[in-house]
Formats: C-alpha cells, structure tokens, sequence
C-alpha cells in the first residue's frame, strides 16, 4: 500500500479477503488530479488505482475482471468514490 488512508486500507483488507491476490497495490492518486475540478485540491480519498496479479482472474475477460472489483468496491463507491483505476491480471 502507497497510502495508509483509511479507504485505502478497507479496500486492500476486501480486495485481499475477495482475491487472494499474489500481488496488490491500492494506490490513492486523488493529488494527482487537483484542480482538475472547481473547488477540489486533491486531498481525502477520491482517486484509486488498484494494482493486483491474483489466479482468481485466470481465464476471466476484462469486463467480467471490472466488474467482479466494482462490485466489491460499490459501497465505496456509493460514498462518494470518484474514480476507480482498475489494473488487473491473472497468473496464467
């Protein structure tokens, strides 16, 4: 884990309990897009990017990978998760 944020951390413990990944980074990217709207300066929790190799993946398209990870993350989501960046793999 990049950042220790407490989202960060909820979403690393579900996609780690979900997964059983080999590898996995929840990154917070929210400074990287200061600015790019009224009003926010990049600070919280509002842009993640989620790094993950896992089995679980093997033989999956990449829709079924997306959506298999935002159902995990649809509570986050609802809460106000801007952006979710999803870079996921198999073994295979």
């Amino acid at each position: 884990m990049s950042s220790t944020g407490p989202l960060v951390k909820q979403l690393h413990a579900k996609m780690q309990a979900a997964f059983d990944p080999t590898s996995l980074e929840i990154i917070n990217e929210s400074h990287l897009h200061a600015g790019h709207q009224p009003g926010f300066n990049g600070e919280g929790e509002s842009h993640i990017r989620v790094r993950m190799v896992a089995a679980h993946f093997n033989g999956k398209s990449r829709v079924q990978i997306h959506r298999e990870i935002n159902q995990i993350c649809a509570e986050e989501i609802a809460a106000g998760l801007h952006a979710l960046a999803i870079d996921v793999k198999g073994t295979e």
